[in-house]
């Protein structure tokens, strides 16, 4: 099997996961710098926002980079499912002195589409990623044009197989431990998430493409026990949010500095999907997963001026601090550090 390196013509078997909110394209373009393989979120981009940063990818590499989009399909309207949630969030509204009669409606996350598409193959990018599965085929063949390599997350082994029968160049194989939203897509039952070390062997065996890991994975044992347990290289996330380059916030940083990030939880407060974060008040209170939050991405139209009044106050009692199981990688230097770090672990064999 062609090593992961050769594949996506990088110097490590590392990919920088893709961590919208806490990124741009400056911790991209230090970790390809380094041998790796950056990412860029690119679900919350606008397409002018997305042509700015595909711009300073270009200028700041010349290595490849990963562009990552969703594939999720746009909820149909559900008047009953949002007045149940504006009823749940409207004490939260009065301790703030918040008014929810004017919420936001539109969708802050977007799906792959053909302007996306369009706009991709003006810079060619080596290496483009999925999550919640694929988009169609005709948008896959436009990606495919101009060489570019596909990507996509696995939760299960069934939807490992899926992506291989589809053509996939390689299998993010995504542990329950992983930070940020659950790329499951073929069912919503999360009793058929695995942890990372237990999912990883049994995609393994049963595709022929090589499986990259990810959930958990923090620092050079965790790099170290992937390769042995079968993976072609491993995607990491959580370890980068307090590296230089980052972009996240003060409020955040100091959540995965502190003895909170010990306790994380899948939760569909902040999108409407399940997303693994820091346990905080509104996770508490509420539960972490409702009944009646709103589909994703709709869920965070209501969310959001809680997060920003209590941003305010600061406090992220109603942000979606976003982390993994394992935050003890987690370093406040260059990413480039980090990245030789990370890779101490893999053998050169």
């Amino acid at each position: 099997m062609v090593t992961l390196q050769a594949l996506l013509g990088t110097e490590l078997p590392l990919i920088q996961a893709p961590m919208a909110g806490v990124q741009g394209s400056a911790l991209a373009i230090a970790v390809s710098n380094a041998g790796g393989l950056g990412s860029l979120p690119c679900a919350m981009l606008s397409l002018e926002a997305l042509r700015n940063e595909l711009v300073a990818l270009r200028a700041g590499t010349r290595r490849p980079y990963n562009v990552n989009f969703f594939c999720h399909t746009h909820p149909l309207p559900d008047a009953a499912r949002d007045a149940a949630w504006r009823d749940a969030l409207a004490p939260y509204y009065r301790e703030f002195g918040l008014d929810a009669s004017n919420l936001p409606t539109g969708a802050a996350r977007v799906p792959f589409g053909r302007e996306s598409a369009e706009l991709l193959s003006e810079f060619k990018p080596a290496v483009v990623s999925f999550h919640f599965g694929l988009p169609s085929d005709e948008l896959l063949a436009h990606v495919r044009s101009w060489g570019a390599k596909v990507l996509s997350s696995a939760t299960t082994v069934d939807e490992a197989l899926w992506l291989q029968a589809r053509s996939v160049d390689a299998i993010i194989a995504q542990g329950l431990e992983a930070g940020g939203h659950r790329g499951h897509f073929l069912r919503d039952d999360l009793t058929a998430q695995m942890g990372t070390f237990a999912l990883l062997p049994q995609i393994v065996r049963a595709v022929s493409v090589p499986v990259i890991a990810a959930g958990g994975i923090a620092d050079a044992r965790g790099v170290a026990a992937a390769q042995t347990l079968g993976a072609a290289g491993v995607q990491v996330g959580t370890a980068y949010m307090l590296c230089t380059e980052s972009t996240t916030s003060g409020l955040h940083r100091a959540a995965l500095q502190s003895e909170t990030a010990r306790h994380t939880a899948l939760t569909n407060l902040f999108t409407g999907r399940p997303a693994r974060g820091i346990v905080n008040r509104a996770m508490r209170e509420l539960g972490p997963l409702s009944a009646v939050a709103p589909a994703f991405p709709l869920a965070a139209n209501a969310m959001a001026p809680l997060r920003a009044a209590a941003e305010a106050r600061g406090s992220g009692d109603f942000s979606p601090l976003w982390s993994g199981q394992n935050a003890d990688g987690c370093k406040a230097v260059p990413a480039a550090q980090l990245t030789r770090e990370l890779m101490a672990g893999w053998a050169r064999r």
